[in-house]
Formats: C-alpha cells, structure tokens, sequence
C-alpha cells in the first residue's frame, strides 16, 4: 500500500465544515460534560473561583493603601510611613499565598483538562474500526498523533490561562470600577464658561482607551487565526514525514535514497517556515498596537487624574490611588488587547481539535454515495456470503458463488483472476470496507480472527505480543512456551517479560513465526487470512500449516490466497472474479470530486 497522503487542511475549508465557533464549542462542552473528569475539574475550578476573589479583595485594600502611604511620605509622617509599611507587609504576605495557591490551582485545572479531554478524543477514536475508516476517508485521520498529543496539550493549556484570566480580568474590572467611579464621580469640567459635569468621567476614559485598543487589535491582528492554524497543520506534515523516514529507514538505505529523502524533508521544512514567517509578520503588526498602547499605558492614567489633582479636589495620595483603579480597570479592559496573540493561537488549535472530534464522531453515518454491504450474524458454527459484491474505483468484484456457507472446521480458500483486489475482500469480511452489494453473516457468539498480510506486534513485553487483544492473565506460562516452540521459536522464550519493539529487533521470519505462534496460544474458533501463507518460505509455511491443523483442527477457515497453495489443505474453494465498473461509483466520486480523500481513494492506495 502506498504511504497516506498527508494533512492539507485549509483553515477556512476546516472553519466551515466545523460550522463556526459556537458549534465546536458546543460540541466540547457536551464532551466535558459527559466527561468522568467533569467533577474533578468543576472542584478544582470553584477553588480558582474563590482565590480570585480574594485575591481581587485584598487588591482592593492594597490600592486603598496607596493614600495613607503616600500621604505620610508627603508629610514625612516617619510613625505613620512605619505603620503603613506594617500593613504593607500583611497585605502582600496575603497576596503571596493566594498567588502561589492559584498556581497550583492553575496547573491542576491544566492537567485535568488535558487528561479529561485526550481520554475523550481517544475513546471515540478507538470505537471499533472508526481510526481504520477515518484514516482512510478523511485527510484529519491522516496523522491523528499531532491533534491527540500537541494540539490538545495546547489547547489545555491556552484555555486555562486565557479563561483563568478572563474570569479574574472580569472581577478587577467589578470591583476597581466602583473606586473609579466614586473618585470622579463629583467632578465638573470647565471649558469656555461652560460648567460640565461628567459623572465617573474616569471609567468613561478607561473604556474608550480599552475599547480604542481593542478594535485595533482584532482588525490588525485578525489573520493571526488563520495563519496559526496553517502553521499546524504544516508543522503535522513535517512530523509525519520525519516519522515516515524513521520507520524506512532500512529501505532508503538500501536504495540510497537519503538525498531524495533529504530534499523532501527540506521540502516539509520550508512549508514550516514559510508559515512561521507570515506569522511572524502578522504578529509584528500586532505588536506595534499592543507595545504602542502598553508604553502609553504608562502615562494615561496620570494625564486622565490629571484635572481632578490640579483642581485640588486630590490629594497626591489620592492620585496615587486614581492612577492605580484606572490601570486596574483599563488592564481588565485590555485583556483581549493583552492576548490577542494567545486568543489566535487558542482558536487555531480549537479548530483543529473540534474538527478531529468531529470527523471521529461523524465518520460511522459517512457515505460517499455507494450503495452498502449488510453486516449480521449468523447462525453459530456457520459463516455466510449472499450475493457478495465489492465497489471500488478500480471496478466491481463479486463472489461467483452467489450463496456461500463456511461451517465450522471446514477450510476454504478463496482464489482470484489477475488483477483482482484479493485484500478488499478481505477488509469486507472483517467489516471494515462497506461498500458494495450483498450480505456478510458472522458466526453469532464465536470468536473470529483476522490475519493481515504482516502481523501486527503491539508495543509491550512478548507475552502481551503473543495474547492481543486478549489480557495476558488469560493463558498460563506453559501455554506461552508451547506456541512458541510450536514454531520453533523457543529461543524467545526467555525474553516473555522483556518489553522490546520487537516489530524492529525481529527478522521478518521471526515476526511471521509469531502470528502464528499467537493463533496456537489463543485457538480461535474461526480464522480469516490475508495472504499470510504466501510470503512464507517452504520450511516455515509448513510449520504454520501445522499449526492451523494441529490447534484449529475445529476451527472454520478462511484464506484469501493463490491456487494451487496447500491445495490439500484447503478442499474448497470459492472465486473472486472481476465485473467491471462498480454500479455507484461515478456517483460517489462525483459527490466527493476534487482532492476530497474519501473511502473511493482510498481504493487506489490498495
């Protein structure tokens, strides 16, 4: 099969099959919602909830500070400077211990997310045969390890800081937008003989200033979403030809094919850049507006107090007090000015997330437009095929044998004309490629396995090689030992609890060797191959055919292979043979056309 092509989601494209902010935040609070995380994570947030209000009080006392303090050094009232710096010390000792426990707080609300939140992902990801088909008709299921690891810790994360921050930015904003108030609330402007009052004329000032800033922000910063997102998904593309790379490695040796590896990867690696570099741009922009404000941030809260002072209505405390609500009004204000930058990235990677979700949750009601095989069950000890025809873009194939019955124990061999996708019929049976015409019956209540071409090894020691899916505490030490001197393999034996990668410290042999060693270990009652037998040297074909006979006497089996293989073996055959072009195809390409990656593509990977 050919590599999968890789991730090009367009940031608009993604944006609209999301249907918009408000639904895929929609689709994430169902997720939380229904999350076992979800009581943990509303505990730890309540806690943040109470620490910023207290924290907010004691800010509150520690401006209020500011007039005695300032006051006593404009006297040089040394007793009274004494005392304030006392009250100082209470309120900033408050201060610390409620900033350290938000912290934590913080960090647990992080990873409890992350955790509640990848739990989520993965869980609807890995319901039965949904990652096979996603891969495979959807350009999202291409390289799912960037939006399950890096896209998610970051989008934990960013929630967590900018909604921490939203939420405190929104208490400072309640309680210093009275002080302001009352600070300016009495004061009149004269200006050409005309007395003009403005009640709170301070907070007037500091909304203008916020919202001025803010405006400019969002229309100069903008292009940041989209330019984020397209960073992502250039930056998934690199690490997926990377892995590529690191996994044939052997066969671009062998081929001495480092030099066109080489030019790919730079390749991949200036698409990142190039990215990178439009968004250092936009980002440059923005910081004209955000620097320009926050420099001027500095003198505007003065220059506002400026007539009350001057007008004597102020104490130089007083104005120490003033300058000090109006920054903390103005900062609440500015928050989205503040994190423009942040709030970008945080919807980049919203997108990216709630579009996986999306596709994941999505992908069983998928329908490129092809009428569908039935999939049911059948009576125990029978697997059945009615009329079975397979649609795909290379044409239609069809079982001659219009009404098929495999019983227990029996051997069957399914053979082809040249050119006909034996691997197809393969993947039908196992219910993993639906489009087509007629019936599969699977044995009701009975155990079928399905053996692909090259055996899956799963990360772990030897014993949990040998026992996928199944829990190792299901079989005993001496039934590993005797699979694996089934087929010779006796001298992996020690190394049961050894945890390798052994798909790499493995020969391909060795490999073969224990696919079939796992069959002997689990007997399964019914056993579909792909080809398996093939590849097999006479020796080791020979010890696998023992197998089958020896520990599936009983069971029903299935092999998708050439004539002519074990012909005593297999009594009984069946017939793959070709119709031409599938009765829906045109529709179904049609449908998705363009470079849309749909189930039909996928067809032409095979």
């Amino acid at each position: 099969m050919d590599e999968p092509q890789k991730e090009q989601d367009s940031p608009g494209q993604s944006e609209e099959s999301m249907g918009g902010l408000m639904l895929q935040l929609t689709m994430m609070a169902k997720a939380f919602i229904r999350s076992p995380r979800r009581n943990q994570l509303l505990l730890l947030l309540f806690g943040v909830f109470v620490v910023i209000v207290a924290t907010a009080y004691f800010q509150i006392l520690l401006n209020a500070w500011n007039q005695p303090f300032y006051d006593a050094l404009a006297r040089k009232d040394l007793p009274e400077f004494l005392q304030q710096l006392l009250v100082f010390i209470g309120i900033a000792g408050a201060l610390l211990i409620l900033n350290v426990t938000q912290t934590w707080l913080n960090m647990m609300v992080k990873l409890k997310l992350r955790q509640g939140l990848v739990e989520d992902l993965i869980g609807q990801w890995m319901q039965p045969k949904r990652a096979f088909r996603l891969a495979n008709s959807s350009r999202i299921g291409v390289n799912p390890d960037q939006r399950l690891h890096e896209d998610t810790r970051h989008l934990t994360e960013l929630s967590t800081d900018l909604g921490i921050g939203l939420l405190q930015a929104s208490i400072l904003l309640i309680s210093f937008i009275t002080v302001l108030w009352s600070i300016s609330s009495g004061f009149a402007f004269d200006i050409g003989g005309y007395h003009l009052v403005v009640p709170g004329y301070m907070v007037w000032a500091a909304i203008f200033y916020a919202t001025t800033a803010s405006l400019i922000s969002w229309h100069v910063g903008g292009p940041l979403i989209g330019l984020n997102a397209d960073r992502y998904a250039r930056e998934a593309e690199f690490r997926f030809s990377l892995v590529r790379v690191s996994e044939h490695v052997d066969a671009i040796a062998l081929n001495s094919g480092e030099a066109d590896e080489e030019r790919q990867l730079n390749l991949d690696l200036a698409a990142v850049l190039k990215a990178m570099r439009r968004l250092v741009t936009a980002a440059t922009k923005l910081a004209w507006v955000t620097s320009g404000y926050g420099w001027f941030t500095i003198l505007a809260p003065i220059l506002v107090a400026a007539p009350i002072y001057f007008a004597g209505s102020l104490s130089f405390g007083g104005l120490m007090v003033a300058v000090g609500a109006f920054n903390q009004v103005q900062q609440a204000l500015r928050w989205f000015v503040d994190n423009f930058n942040s709030i970008a990235d945080w919807r980049a990677t919203l997108l990216r997330v709630a579009n996986f979700r999306a596709a994941v949750t999505q992908i069983d009601t998928f329908d490129p437009g092809s009428s569908r095989i039935e999939f049911a069950t059948s009576q125990p000890g029978e697997m059945t095929f009615e009329n079975l025809a397979i649609d795909s873009p290379a044409g239609r194939s069809r079982l001659r044998e219009d009404h098929v019955t495999v019983k227990a124990g029996e051997r069957v061999i399914v053979v082809s004309e040249a050119g006909v996708n034996k691997t197809l019929l393969f993947r039908t049976i196992a219910g993993l490629w639906p489009f087509g015409e007629g019936r599969v019956g699977m044995p009701k209540g009975e155990n079928v396995t399905f053996m692909p071409r090259r055996p899956y090894l799963p990360q772990g020691t030897l014993r949990q090689v040998l026992a996928y899916p199944r829990p190792v505490g299901q079989f005993g030490d001496e039934d590993f030992r005797t699979a694996l001197s089934a087929m010779r393999l006796d001298h992996l034996i020690p190394g049961l609890d050894r945890n390798l990668r052994w798909d790499k410290d493995l020969g391909d042999e060795e490999q073969q060797g224990l696919a079939f060693a796992r069959l002997a270990l689990q007997k399964p009652a019914w056993l579909v191959i792909d080809e398996a037998l093939e590849g097999l040297d006479d020796d080791l074909r020979e010890r696998a055919v023992g197998i089958l006979e020896k520990y599936l006497g009983q069971a029903g089996i299935v092999h998708i292979g050439r004539a002519g293989l074990q012909a005593g073996f297999f009594p009984h055959a069946l017939h793959l043979v070709s119709e031409g072009e599938p009765a829906s195809a045109t529709a179904g390409e049609q449908k998705h056309g363009g470079d849309h990656r749909s189930f039909w593509s996928f067809g032409k990977d095979i």
